[in-house]
């Protein structure tokens, strides 16, 4: 049971005498001619606000830095910090991922802790010894700021 699919058959369309016909092929080479001088005059129009903007680009990035120093400076040190904190937790992780030296510097760390406790918090004169060691660490850190 195969049934046969028959093309459509053309049927001619009934002739007019109106005389407004447009042959339908001039009638898209004059669209097509009008959208492609439309669309010249745009690219040319898009070319040249391109060409005056990236002109006036770097008067108007150096304008804008002497206008507002401090905080470009500020930006761009937040930006630098940001990039160094991931990188170090980045590096952080890695030494994590690698067995037994992730304890191993827990290890370093808990021995440091335990000798800087019993060297300068047990006795008097070692906390007296400490404190005089961060004042005067506070003074190098002032006197190199002021002069």
């Amino acid at each position: 049971m195969q049934t046969q699919v028959q093309p459509p058959k053309y049927v001619e369309p009934p002739y007019t005498t109106d005389k407004t016909i447009i042959d339908s092929s001039a009638a898209e080479t004059l669209s097509t001619l009008a959208s492609e001088a439309q669309s010249e005059k745009q690219g040319t129009e898009i070319g040249r606000k391109t060409a005056e903007f990236l002109e006036t680009l770097p008067k108007n990035v150096a304008n804008f830095v002497n206008e507002y120093n401090f905080l470009v400076i500020s930006f761009v040190v937040l930006v630098a910090t940001v990039i160094a904190l991931r990188m170090l937790v980045a590096i952080t992780d890695a030494i994590d991922d690698i067995p037994f030296l992730a304890s191993f510097f827990q290890l370093i760390g808990f021995s440091y802790v335990i000798w800087f406790v019993s060297r300068y918090f047990l006795k008097a004169s070692t906390r007296q010894e400490l404190a005089g060691e961060v004042d005067s660490a506070k003074e190098q850190i002032t006197d190199s700021n002021a002069s």
